[in-house]
């Protein structure tokens, strides 16, 4: 029996869907997802195993024009995720007229692999609107196959996947096929707490933030771990903790959840906040953090 691998990965604008895709086609919920831009800062990877084959998904942050240093180390994600992929699922959504981001686009066009081009949120517009979305994109993007989508209720889900296992290459995996990421425990943790603080706050505080997990203690039944959220501003900083220490406490109950879903064990969570200033625009830092 063949074996076939590769790697998948997934491009497009802020907010059309990237990562609720991936975790579809995964079945599992590795990539944090919420309303607001910038959700996605890192290209995370997500692997699918089965007996012959070994797909390699990433998911990418959205492709944007550069205001902090911290975009451009998001847009290198991009980049090296189109020039090392097998397959390009390029992700746009009912509602996006045009990608904003032209020098992308250019890329994708010119690119000599396999483009999946899901139109997704189709469950938001009529028959009309998703035709003259097809022909449009198919007027930019001619060698892409399109596909017509709904990721949040998995509909085409079916037909995706087969095409991708139609289209993945013959060759041995990549990863153990144990391995479900090319990530730590750490990292997923410190995602499930930014993704808490990104649907409990507003403005630039979201945007401002940073989680580093300092400590992560796994014994038989639960899970010590202490978190330290990184902002900017003393000001954002009393936004993070609230009034008596309220949204702290918020924040902190809804990460427990998640990532006693995550890990399926007993969480123990210490949340803190600290100010580092401007380290948005800071190379050093940056690198500190993990970009």
């Amino acid at each position: 029996m063949e074996h076939k691998a590769g790697f998948v990965n997934i491009v497009g604008s802020p907010n059309v869907g990237k990562s609720t895709l991936m975790n579809q086609l995964l079945g599992e919920k590795l990539s944090i997802v919420t309303s607001k831009a910038q959700t996605t800062r890192h290209r995370i990877m997500g692997i699918a195993n089965g007996d012959d084959y070994q797909i390699v998904f990433s998911d990418t942050p959205g492709v944007v024009n550069t205001a902090y240093n911290l975009h451009e180390h998001m847009m290198e994600y991009v980049s090296t995720s189109l020039k090392d992929a097998d397959i390009l699922i390029f992700i746009t959504d009912i509602h996006e007229d045009e990608m904003n981001h032209k020098e992308t686009l250019e890329k994708i066009v010119h690119l000599k692999i396999p483009i999946l081009l899901i139109i997704n949120k189709i469950d938001l517009g009529d028959q009309a609107k998703v035709k003259e979305r097809i022909e449009y994109w198919h007027s930019k993007v001619p060698q892409a196959e399109i596909i017509p989508a709904s990721a949040l209720h998995g509909f085409n889900k079916e037909w995706i996947w087969e095409r991708i296992m139609e289209l993945l290459p013959v060759h041995p995996p990549y990863f153990d096929k144990d391995d479900i990421s090319d990530r730590s425990m750490r990292f997923f943790v410190s995602e499930i707490i930014r993704e808490k603080i990104l649907l409990n706050t507003s403005k630039e505080v979201p945007y401002s933030s940073q989680v580093v997990v300092e400590e992560y203690k796994e014994a038989e039944d639960i899970v010590h771990i202490r978190a330290v959220i990184i902002v900017e501003r003393d000001t954002q900083k009393g936004i993070i903790i609230g009034k008596g220490g309220s949204m702290l406490k918020r924040i902190g109950i809804d990460a427990r959840k998640g990532i006693e879903e995550f890990v399926g064990k007993k969480i123990f969570l210490q949340t803190f906040v600290k100010v580092d200033k401007d380290w948005r625009k800071d190379e050093k830092k940056l690198r500190n953090y993990g970009y």
